[in-house]
C-alpha cells in the first residue's frame, strides 16, 4: 500500500505571526525626566525674566538677546516634554523605536527650560561661551572616543584610555617645552599614546592576558610614573621642562565671522581642526574601506577572517597602536592647547568617560563622538551656571558629568550590543 503525502496548494496562505518587542526604556526616561521637571520648574518654581546671549561685544554679527519670561517658559516647557514622552510611549506600544531627532528635541527642550529656570534674574546666560566650553572640553574625549572605538572595533577593550591621554599630556609638555614646538609636542603624544598601547597590546595579544586588567594595571602604572616624573623632575625647574608653547588660534576667513557657530567652530586651534579630519576619517575608513572591513572582521569573526587570509592577532596588534596615537594627541590638548603645563593626574578621569562615550555610541565613531560632546556639554554647564549665580549647589554641579555619564550608560544604551569578538583572545587554532 503506497501513502503521498498531502500536496499543499501554493496559494495556500501561510500564517506568520509577527513577534513585538516592546521597548520602555526611552518613555520612562523621559518620564523621570518630567518628574524631575515638576519637582525643580513647579516646586522650586522662579519668576522674572531669563536672558540668553547669543553674541559677544568682539563679534562682527551680533544678534539681539532673547528674553523670556521664567515661569511661564517653564510651563511650556513641561508640557511639551509631557507631549514627548506620551508620544514614545505610543511608539513603544505599538513596537516601534523612539526615533533620534525626538530623543534630541526633548534635550534641547528640558535644556532651554532648565537654563532659563537658573538664569532667572540673574546675569544672561552666554549661549556662546556655553557651547564654545562645550566643545573645548570635549575635544579630549572625542579623541580617547575615537581611539577606543578602532581599539574595540578590532577585538581588543581598550580601558587604558586614561593612561594613553596622560601620556600623551605629559611627554607634549616637556617636548614642546624643550624644542620650543607645539608641532613636535603633537608628534611626541602621539608617540606615547602608541607606546602605551604597546604594552596593552602585548600582554593582551600575545600573551593572552585579561584585557581589562592590562588596562587598569596600565592606568595606574602611567599615573604613578608621570606623577614621580613631575615630581622630580619637571617640579625642579618648570620654566625650562613644564612652560610649552599654547597652540595658536587659526580662525578661518569668513566662516569664523557666521554668528554663534562661526566662533564655536571655525575660530579654534589646530588641534579642534584635526578633531574634524580624525572624526570623518574613522568613519569613512571603518565603514567604506578594506581597512575598515579587515578591521570590523576580526572584532566579529576572527575566525572567518583568519580563513580568508587575514592575519589576526597582526591587525589588532596595529590598530590598538593606532588606537594609541589618536589617543595621546588628545592628551596633548590638556597641556598645549588648554591649560598650558602639566599637572598631577590632569586627565582627571577623562580616560574613563572617553570609554563611557564609545559604548554609549554603540562602537560608532560618530555616535560615540555626539556622547562625548554631552558629557562635555554636562562639563561646561557646571562652570557656566556658577557664573550666572545659579541656585543650584556647586556639589551637585561638580558631579553632574559623572551623573549624566552613569545615567546614559545604564538607562540610554538599550541593546547595544559590542563587536562580538570584544575582550575574546584569538588563538590560531
Amino acid at each position: 500500500m503506497t501513502t503521498t503525502a498531502p500536496v499543499i496548494p501554493d496559494s495556500a496562505p501561510i500564517a506568520l505571526e509577527k513577534a513585538e518587542i516592546r521597548s520602555w526604556k526611552a518613555p520612562i526616561a523621559f518620564a523621570v525626566f518630567v518628574v524631575i521637571s515638576l519637582v525643580l520648574f513647579l516646586g522650586f518654581s522662579r519668576h522674572g525674566q531669563s536672558t540668553f546671549r547669543f553674541s559677544e561685544s568682539s563679534d562682527a554679527v551680533k544678534l539681539p538677546n532673547l528674553v523670556v519670561d521664567t515661569f511661564s517658559t517653564t510651563i511650556v516647557v513641561i508640557v511639551i516634554l509631557a507631549i514627548i514622552t506620551a508620544c514614545s510611549a505610543y511608539l513603544s506600544w505599538n513596537a516601534r523605536k523612539t526615533p533620534i531627532w525626538l530623543v534630541v528635541v526633548f534635550a534641547l527642550a528640558f535644556m532651554f527650560g532648565f537654563l532659563a529656570w537658573a538664569g532667572s534674574g540673574e546675569l544672561p546666560v552666554p549661549v556662546t561661551g556655553l557651547l564654545l566650553g562645550t566643545i573645548s572640553l570635549s575635544v579630549p574625549l572625542v579623541f580617547g572616543a575615537l581611539g577606543g572605538v578602532i581599539s574595540e572595533r578590532g577585538g581588543v577593550v581598550n580601558v587604558a584610555i586614561e593612561g594613553q591621554l596622560l601620556a600623551g599630556a605629559f611627554v607634549s609638555a616637556m617636548t614642546a617645552t624643550l624644542t620650543g614646538s607645539w608641532v613636535v609636542g603633537l608628534l611626541a603624544a602621539m608617540v606615547a599614546g602608541v607606546l602605551v598601547s604597546f604594552v596593552l597590546a602585548a600582554f593582551a595579544i600575545k600573551y593572552l592576558v585579561d584585557q581589562v586588567i592590562v588596562g587598569v594595571v596600565l592606568n595606574v602604572l602611567v599615573t604613578g610614573l608621570t606623577s614621580f616624573f613631575y615630581s622630580q623632575v619637571l617640579a625642579a625647574d618648570p620654566s625650562a621642562l613644564n612652560h610649552p608653547p599654547r597652540l595658536p588660534d587659526w580662525p578661518i576667513p569668513f566662516l569664523s565671522e557666521i554668528p554663534i557657530i562661526g566662533k564655536v567652530l571655525f575660530n579654534q586651534t589646530i588641534i579642534e581642526y584635526l578633531m574634524y579630519i580624525a572624526i570623518f576619517v574613522v568613519w569613512f575608513g571603518l565603514f567604506k574601506t578594506r581597512w575598515g572591513l579587515r578591521l570590523r572582521s576580526v572584532g566579529e569573526h576572527p575566525e572567518a577572517a583568519d580563513t580568508v587570509g587575514i592575519k589576526v592577532n597582526s591587525t589588532r596588534f596595529w590598530n590598538v597602536s593606532l588606537a594609541g596615537a589618536i589617543a595621546g594627541l588628545g592628551g596633548a590638548y590638556f597641556t598645549l592647547g588648554s591649560v598650558g603645563a602639566f599637572s598631577k593626574e590632569m586627565t582627571a578621569g577623562q580616560g574613563f568617560i572617553a570609554l563611557a562615550a564609545v559604548i554609549f555610541g554603540r562602537w560608532d565613531p560618530i555616535r560615540a563622538t555626539l556622547a562625548a560632546l554631552l558629557f562635555g556639554f554636562a562639563s561646561n554647564l557646571q562652570n557656566v551656571l556658577g557664573i550666572i549665580g545659579s541656585p543650584v549647589p556647586s556639589e551637585f554641579m561638580l558631579m553632574l558629568p559623572y551623573v549624566v555619564t552613569i545615567f546614559a550608560v545604564a538607562g540610554l544604551v538599550g541593546m547595544s550590543r559590542a563587536p562580538a569578538a570584544d575582550g575574546k583572545p584569538y588563538i590560531k587554532s
